[in-house]
């Protein structure tokens, strides 16, 4: 079920003259060659976007949308195909790949709609004058998509590009390429235009040093690590190009006393252990109230305890591999670190089995705010509890990081919600669910977890420019 692998310039699909290993992070084993594009192929990939965006910015809005559709819908059909080889490049379980698909058409879906509802506006003027306003494509889009959703953030990227009327060159992760090359097939297939999209793989900083400071690359958007997205900031900045930066995050979780602790505890172990925690939304520095600190810690505890780890294509397993093997030993020197200064290791805290980049789902109790984990995000299975005095230490302690990308609470009070609304810095804030996004509303974050929004009605301003016309009828 695996995708052979090769780079997808001017609507053709080409081999490269050198490769990379993928390697199935559950058993280590190599299941496919990854092409990596050489300088030549990303100037054919530069040249192929700059004429698909002759053709693509001028198809009308409906047709485009059109398009879109035709893809996203080949994507459900080849549902089990996509999962199946998400499983094996990333490990998460099959039922979750199986999830990524379908979220993955529904970005698609909804940017398909959205093409449709690019509106300008006419604003009053004098007899004689009209004045309108116009949104219109940006240009071609250098995006770089993560490891961590091999399908679902790939497509993000795509569809708000595609939406807008940009072409796109895709550099997708090269330890998860298949979810890439899989969207890429199903746009081919749904006749869009050769040059539009472009997918290549490779040397990360080659290829964005390469692209980025090219003229006409005009959007930078990228996924990843802030000390990354700060460095191709830096880049862009010089050829004042834009970017949409989504960053890293180190998701806060308040448990407010009033809350129902069996229920929240459960809920809050099951979402962390998601995709082995490698999410930038995973919930990880949960702050719950002293009075109920006690009982939610064995709730959750237990909970983790009882995560069923293993190979993804195995039924039932809950939780699979981390991606790739360097994470192991980050994880274990944050846990170790934590241990040193007194934190307590409830359950887990360092590699599972011997074969694989498994790590066990991990819980630190009453971790010091010196440790490196409480301003580190993980990006692994390791949930910290900290008990908390009152709602002020709990919302003081979730904005003592320099991250805000997502943040979670737990309460039934108006009382307390109308104070996380105001007071919690994040782009977005859940309360009693963990869910952190929908296509339909806008993501991103503030401070250092990045700038500007995916997905909502906000979701394609990155990818336009704002244009006025002042239309005079007599020369003036």
């Amino acid at each position: 079920m695996y995708p052979k692998l090769r780079l997808f310039i001017a609507g053709e699909w080409r081999s490269a003259s050198s490769d990379m290993p993928v390697i199935n992070p559950a058993t280590e084993e190599e299941i496919g060659r990854l092409s990596c594009a050489s300088l030549s192929d990303l100037d054919d990939a530069l040249d192929a976007a700059i004429k698909g965006f002759e053709i693509w910015s001028r198809t009308s809005p409906r047709q485009r949308s059109d398009t879109i559709l035709r893809a996203a819908a080949l994507l459900r059909e080849r549902q089990e195909e996509i999962a199946q080889s998400i499983t094996l490049e990333h490990g998460k379980p099959l039922p979750q790949a199986r999830l990524e698909v379908i979220r993955g058409a529904e970005f698609f879906e909804w940017d398909a709609g959205e093409a449709m509802r690019t509106y300008g506006r006419i604003i009053p003027a004098a007899r004689g004058h009209k004045f309108s306003v116009h949104h219109q494509p940006i240009g071609v889009v250098a995006a770089f998509s993560p490891w961590n959703f091999p399908m679902s953030q790939p497509a993000r990227k795509i569809a708000g590009a595609l939406a807008a009327g940009c072409s796109i060159i895709l550099k997708a992760a090269e330890e998860t390429p298949a979810g890439a090359v899989h969207i890429a097939k199903a746009f081919e297939d749904a006749g869009l235009p050769p040059g539009v999209l472009n997918l290549v793989f490779g040397n990360p900083a080659e290829i964005s040093s390469h692209l980025i400071p090219k003229d006409p690359i005009r959007l930078v958007a990228f996924t990843g690590s802030t000390a990354v997205g700060r460095h191709l900031t830096t880049m862009a900045s010089e050829n004042m190009t834009s970017v949409l930066m989504e960053l890293g995050g180190h998701a806060p979780v308040i448990v407010c006393e009033d809350t129902d602790v069996e229920a929240s505890g459960v809920s809050g172990a099951i979402r962390k252990m998601r995709n082995a925690g490698q999410v930038c939304t995973s919930p990880t520095r949960f702050f719950v109230h002293d009075d109920i600190f006690e009982d939610y810690s064995q709730a959750f505890v237990a909970r983790v305890a009882a995560t069923i780890v293993g190979n993804g294509m195995e039924t039932g397993v809950e939780m699979g591999p981390l991606a790739n093997e360097r994470r192991v030993p980050a994880l274990i020197a944050l846990v170790e670190d934590a241990r040193a200064k007194g934190a307590t290791v409830a359950t887990g805290g360092g590699r599972h089995g011997d074969r694989g980049y498994f790590f066990q789902p991990t819980v630190l109790l009453n971790v010091p705010e010196d440790a490196m984990i409480m301003q580190e995000e993980p990006f692994g299975p390791i949930a910290v509890l900290n008990p908390v005095t009152s709602l002020d230490h709990a919302i003081k302690q979730a904005n003592s990081v320099p991250y805000g990308l997502a943040g979670y609470a737990f309460t039934n009070r108006a009382d307390y919600i109308d104070r996380l609304i105001d007071e919690v810095e994040v782009g977005n804030l859940s309360i009693n669910t963990l869910e952190a996004s929908m296509p339909e509303t806008p993501f991103g974050g503030v401070k250092s977890s990045g700038y500007g929004r995916e997905g909502g009605t906000e979701g394609l301003d990155n990818y336009m420019i704002v244009k006025n016309v002042w239309h005079s009828a007599k020369i003036c």
